[in-house]
């Protein structure tokens, strides 16, 4: 019971997660190739005519401009195509996301709530 203990003293917070519901899903998908080097907690567009995701800015034209998922891991897609894990559905900090252009966490909550990623914010 003491390993238990000693465990329990060494929990460090993650400042992406905001909260266990709705529980979090994953999937893989490819980081376009120039992407560069992305962040965890990036939020990801998907590219329509390729299927690959990049980070995502309201001003783009294509398809990228709507937010689709967040990054769960840092990337470097700068030369070449890379595979990543993404969550397709959870809670998180809306401080701790990474936004292109000048986005925020307001321009696209109401696209991520229909995608059952929730937003709030670090109490």
């Amino acid at each position: 019971m003491s390993e238990l203990v000693n465990t329990a003293a060494a929990f460090t917070y993650d400042p992406l997660i905001g909260g266990p519901i709705p529980a979090r899903l994953t999937k893989n998908v490819i980081i376009i190739s120039g992407a560069g080097i992305l962040a965890r907690g990036t939020v990801l567009g998907k590219i329509t005519a390729s299927g690959k995701y990049t980070t995502v800015k309201s001003t783009n034209t294509d398809g990228s401009q709507s937010a689709n998922c967040v990054l769960a891991q840092s990337v470097d897609a700068t030369n070449a195509d890379v595979t990543a894990i993404v969550y397709v559905r959870g809670r998180f900090n809306r401080g701790a996301l990474i936004f292109g252009g000048t986005d925020t966490a307001d321009t696209h909550e109401d696209t991520l709530r229909d995608l059952d990623i929730y937003l709030t914010t670090e109490q």
